[in-house]
């Protein structure tokens, strides 16, 4: 398939011919849900805790005798409707990871691409190199390709100079290729790639990689 390309200052200046394996696929959302999740659950650090009435400190002595007080019956200073007593069914430290096999990683990251290729949510730019890092500079750049509302700027190889100039600018965020995930590109409405980040998406998850369980790792890494 072909993916049309723009300038920074938002004309269309050709087109790039680019795998449909990557960016024309049919999306496979029960595996983007399922990644999503992942990712989500990978990111909680699992070190809630909360004490039950065996570990809280207080005296384990009964607060009153069981009858002729004619008052309800009360056990000890720990029983959970106390204040300061334990809690019931409070959360304790545990590992909320899940594992994802690699090839549905890679389909649900190609899912996601063909996605927003096919609803226009995808915008191919030469190159998104900047001289220096200037906010104003991006963000006229963003405003020319329509950008404006969540962007995700995606570079073929790290570029500091380009992070530094769209940190400021709101909900925008700069990664590699080789960082593209799933959570990413679906917490941002636009995907802003350069050329050479397609090529490293194509070479990351097209080819033999899209359909082998184990490929050869591009030349360069």
């Amino acid at each position: 398939m072909q993916l049309k390309v723009w300038n920074r200052q938002g004309e269309e200046v050709g087109t790039l011919e680019v795998a449909d394996e990557v960016f024309g696929l049919e999306p496979n959302v029960p595996v983007i849900h399922q990644t999503m999740l992942a990712q989500l659950a990978n990111r909680r650090a699992g070190t809630a805790s909360t004490k039950t009435r065996g570990e809280v400190r207080g005296s384990t002595v009964k607060i009153r005798r069981q009858k002729g007080t004619g008052r309800a019956r009360q056990g000890s200073n720990r029983a959970p409707h106390r204040t300061g007593g334990g809690v019931v069914f409070g959360p304790k430290p545990r590992d909320f990871s899940q594992r994802i096999p690699k090839r549905m990683r890679r389909l649900a990251i190609r899912s996601v691409l063909s996605a927003k290729a096919a609803d226009g949510e995808l915008k191919v730019v030469e190159d998104l190199a900047v001289e220096r890092p200037r906010t104003k500079d991006v963000q006229a750049m963003l405003e020319a390709l329509g950008a404006t509302r969540s962007v995700l700027l995606v570079t073929g190889e790290p570029d500091r100079t380009l992070f530094l100039s769209a940190r400021n600018i709101p909900r925008s965020k700069t990664i590699p290729a080789a960082y593209l995930n799933v959570l990413d590109m679906l917490q941002h409405r636009d995907l802003v790639m350069s050329v050479d980040a397609v090529r490293k998406a194509e070479a990351l998850w097209g080819g033999e990689r899209a359909t082998r369980r184990r490929a050869a790792v591009p030349a360069g890494e």
